[in-house]
C-alpha cells in the first residue's frame, strides 16, 4: 500500500521507550505511557496560505520530534502502528538525537517536500 500525507500532515512512528524502570523492574505494555517522541516517516507538501502559495513544512523524513500526548490519529499501515498529525501538533525537533529504530522508511510510504 502507498500512503502520502496531504497538506500539512505528517506520518510519525513512535520511538520505543525503555521497558525497564531504573530499578530493573520490567514494565508491562499495558502500564506504560505512550511515548511523546517519534520519527517522521513521511511529510505532506505543506499547507496553502491565503493567496494560494504553498508553505513548505519545517520537518522532514527522519527528524525526531516531540508532540503532545493526545496528538494525532493512530493508524495501522502494513501492520505498523503510526500516527498521522498536523505539523502544528509537533512541539519541536530534537537536535542531535538518532532514532532508536533506525529502520528506513517503508518503500510503501513516500515523503514529499
Amino acid at each position: 500500500m502507498r500512503f502520502r500525507p496531504l497538506s500539512d500532515r505528517v506520518v510519525v512512528r513512535r520511538v520505543k521507550e525503555e521497558e525497564k524502570s531504573s530499578g530493573g523492574i520490567i514494565i508491562p505494555d499495558t502500564a506504560q505511557e505512550k511515548p511523546q517522541e517519534g520519527e517522521i516517516v513521511a511529510v505532506g507538501p505543506g499547507s496553502l496560505d491565503d493567496n494560494g502559495k504553498r508553505i513548505a513544512p519545517e520537518v522532514k523524513a527522519g527528524d525526531i520530534v516531540l508532540f503532545g500526548k493526545w496528538s494525532g490519529t493512530e493508524v495501522k499501515i502494513d501492520g505498523e502502528e503510526l500516527l498521522i498529525m498536523k505539523e502544528s501538533d509537533i512541539n519541536g525537533i530534537v537536535e542531535g538525537h538518532k532514532a532508536a529504530s533506525k529502520r528506513p522508511p517503508s518503500r510503501n510510504q513516500t515523503s514529499e517536500t
